[in-house]
């Protein structure tokens, strides 16, 4: 980190055309604006207080403790904007106006997977880390930026966009019979894995905008137009079943995902079924 640091202020005070050097180009420029020295204007290595960890966006999502995205966006803005220096190593200040003058500027995010067990929507700790719509509410233009995942779990290393990459991802797990047969297989854990990682893609709608329509209208048509399988989850494990059903509740609720008035009438009925039954009521 403290590497990182300092290549990146050493770019910054070297004496280059600025046409040849972007980090000196938009550090002074940022020095000039904010009154402040050079070295404090080329920050870019930003993460949370020291003993801190995550910004707190997955745990916000995961409980549905959240009105508006901007809430999410105050989150990551508060928790993810302490600097590290390699003038004075450990010392993690916080610099919320650097790190937000920086972000106002960018073109593109980035994250890497690096475990082929562990894909975008497995953990949320992804989608807490992701400032996608950070930038975009930062911005002058209010542009998204674009979103990459880098895919380096293979010799065959790959860059994919994000919502590319959570495409596939929805198309290997949380869609393919394969994979919801063998968690199904578990009963009342495979119940709840399918649960969660249907909160982890809605995270990425919240955070980045990634999800396709189609792939909440697939989780649908898979989980809950088929009667064998809706009864089947809800015999498993009615508690994770309740929370599939909320959640598409939840984001078609929040505008992530279109579908039909009849269908959104038949959600609202199965969740009282399902909760009639958690409750014991004949």
């Amino acid at each position: 980190m403290a590497l990182l640091d300092q290549a990146v202020k050493m770019a910054a005070e070297a004496e280059e055309p600025l046409e040849m050097n972007f980090v000196r180009k938009h550090a002074l420029k940022q020095a000039e604006e904010m009154g402040i020295n050079l070295r404090q204007a080329a920050t870019r290595i930003f993460s949370n207080a020291s003993g801190s960890y995550a910004a707190n966006v997955n745990l916000a999502v995961e409980n549905s403790s959240w009105d508006e995205e901007a809430e999410l966006q105050e989150m990551y803005l508060q928790r993810k904007s302490f600097a590290f220096s390699s003038d004075s190593p450990g010392d993690m200040e916080q610099s919320r106006e650097i790190l937000e003058a920086s972000l106002k500027t960018v073109d593109a995010t980035f994250q890497n997977l690096d475990s082929s067990e562990i894909s975008l929507t497995d953990v949320s700790h992804y989608f807490d880390s992701d400032p996608t719509k950070v930038v975009s509410s930062l911005r002058d233009d209010k542009k998204k930026p674009n979103a990459y995942i880098a895919d380096t779990t293979t010799a065959n290393a790959q860059v994919r966009s994000l919502s590319e990459t959570v495409r596939l991802d929805a198309r290997t797990k949380l869609l393919n019979p394969k994979w919801y047969e063998g968690m199904l297989s578990h009963g009342y854990e495979g119940v709840r894995e399918l649960s969660k990682r249907l909160v982890n893609t809605m995270g990425w709608s919240a955070t980045a905008g990634a999800v396709d329509n189609w792939v909440y209208e697939d989780v649908n048509t898979t989980f809950i137009d088929d009667a064998e399988m809706r009864q089947r989850l809800m015999n498993l494990n009615p508690h994770s079943f309740r929370k599939v059903v909320s959640t598409l509740l939840e984001v078609n609720g929040r505008g992530y995902w279109e579908t039909s008035e009849e269908n959104l009438d038949r959600l609202r009925e199965l969740y009282q079924e399902v909760e009639d039954k958690i409750e014991g009521v004949e």
